[in-house]
């Protein structure tokens, strides 16, 4: 029996629990480092594209993200979680710089970054728990999608030499793992096709020619706006959005990575610590960013990054790239790292979530949530906006479907001179409308007992409705009495009754 868990203990990978045991184990330190360095090589083109969303100059995007992975690797609550230059935070800033220039990006980063130190400090990221599995599938299927789709411009309009390299990329990616998993199979991929692309002299779309690369390192942004209530009023809703785009999307994929390495993380630290870091980058000249989840599935799924090691990895080759081998760099051809990121696109994706069978299982309304969730995310690139339009959608379904579960039992005593009403399920202010209407006011004896052992009061709108309820009563002359409150409803009920109704 011993070695047969010898056995399977070999055919098993080993994760880390930290740094530590990483760092003692050579190979699985050699695997982290080569995990970072295939997330570095990911980022590259998208956080490219996103700082021409942004209105800025590539190299400030991908200091910015140098700078987030360095500081997010070091403080951050989710080891193995990618951050950088991100799209959705692209989009929140890029209207402002295209009014207001440059020079307002300092201030509202900074005060993002004020924002979201005190949102996790505050406890925002306990929030999650409200997310539904239904959003949270639409958030991962959306973003399945938009990744995918973000990659078909580099398959189309282009020679026609392109296309055997895509194919070439995606059979190493594919096969490279049967024969080994030292190096992973995207890096392995990447180096061989731009061997082939370079030693072919084959005329194919490069990352340089993406942006315009230049070796330097980071230097200290000044201000060059004056510190005022002018450049207040323009700063503070995309600082806000900023803030609030940024925690969502970190919170929502480290949710993710939780899942996918069977692991807690600390989501309040993450949330002040992407606060800081953000302050840092904008300092050093970059702009904010938040998790990535497309390279951070690269790095937890698909190269197997599991510490911090594997993102300090990443952002220390980034800066390798940007720094030192930039003329390296430019050479990768944009289809190697559009196929990985397609694969990672149908990786992503939780096709289990839309199989037939499994659809049927599911009650409408999950689906219901799933779709808008994913649609609403797909049709506006915006996750922020699928996201809470999904929990807002799913919020109206589920008080929906609560607000029916009351039920009253009327029992009427054996000599007709009293009545009992046993009520069951929550009161709230969906299902208390409801409640108001199942007793017979008119009619009942002088004598009515309303019994809640079965039932609890969650809010006002019910101490509201057992106000309403009384005051019917009394006005046809009966004696009311509410019994069987537990010490929380008691309290709460006391403390409200008489002071909501009859005001004004």
């Amino acid at each position: 029996m011993s070695d047969q868990n010898a056995s399977a203990a070999r055919g098993r990978k080993v994760y880390p629990s930290g740094v530590l045991e990483a760092v003692r184990s050579p190979a699985i330190l050699i695997r982290e480092i080569l995990a970072g360095t295939v997330t570095a090589l990911a980022l590259i083109p998208e956080v490219i594209s996103f700082s021409f969303i942004s209105g800025v100059d590539p190299k400030v995007a991908l200091v910015a993200s140098i700078t987030l992975g360095l500081v997010m690797s070091a403080i951050g609550g989710r080891p193995g979680m990618v951050t950088a230059a991100a799209g959705s935070v692209a989009l929140v800033i890029g209207p402002m710089v295209k009014v207001h220039g440059v020079g307002y990006i300092l201030p509202a980063v900074i005060l993002a970054g004020l924002i979201q130190i005190a949102l996790g400090l505050l406890g925002f990221a306990r929030l999650m728990r409200f997310v539904p599995r239904s959003v949270m599938i639409g958030f991962v299927n959306s973003l399945g999608i938009l990744i995918f789709f973000a990659q078909i411009p580099h398959l189309i309009n282009v020679p026609l030499a392109v296309y055997p390299l895509f194919m070439g990329t995606v059979a190493i990616v594919l096969l490279a793992p049967r024969f080994t998993e030292v190096i992973p199979a995207p890096l392995i991929a990447i180096c061989v096709v731009t061997v082939i692309a370079v030693t072919g002299h084959l005329h194919v779309p490069s990352v340089g020619g993406d942006g315009s690369f230049h070796a330097g390192f980071f230097r200290i942004t000044r201000l060059d706006v004056p510190l005022s209530f002018e450049t207040l009023s323009i700063v503070w809703p995309t600082a806000l959005s900023v803030a609030f785009v940024g925690l969502l999307e970190t919170l929502l994929t480290a949710k993710l990575v939780d899942e996918l390495t069977d692991t807690k993380s600390h989501k309040g630290q993450e949330a002040w610590a992407l606060g800081i870091a953000n302050i840092v980058a904008s300092f050093l000249g970059g702009i904010a960013g938040c998790a990535m989840i497309g390279q951070t599935i690269v790095n937890v799924k698909i190269a197997d990054g599991r510490t911090r090691i594997s993102t300090a990895a990443a952002a220390l080759a980034l800066l390798l790239l940007v720094t030192g081998l930039s003329e390296v760099m430019t050479q990768i051809p944009m289809v190697a790292l559009a196929a990985i990121m397609m694969i990672v696109a149908i990786r992503t994706f939780s096709w289990h979530s839309v199989a037939p069978s499994t659809l049927r299982r599911m009650p409408v309304s999950e689906n219901l949530v799933l779709f808008s969730t994913t649609a609403a995310t797909v049709a506006t690139g915006n996750l922020a906006i699928g996201v809470a339009g999904g929990v807002l959608l799913a919020m109206v379904l589920f008080t929906r479907r609560v607000a029916h579960v009351i039920t009253v039992d009327r029992k009427p005593a054996p000599d007709g001179a009293s009545v009992r009403y046993e009520v069951r399920g929550p009161l709230f202010f969906g299902s208390s409308n409801d409640l108001a209407e199942q007793f017979s006011y008119a009619t009942d004896p002088s004598f009515v007992t309303v019994d809640f052992t079965h039932s609890q009061i969650w809010d006002a709108s019910s101490v509201a409705t057992l106000d309403s309820i009384e005051t019917k009563y009394k006005a046809y002359g009966r004696a009311i009495e509410f019994t069987g409150f537990d010490n929380r409803s008691q309290n709460f009920h006391g403390r409200l009754t008489g002071t909501l109704t009859g005001a004004g």
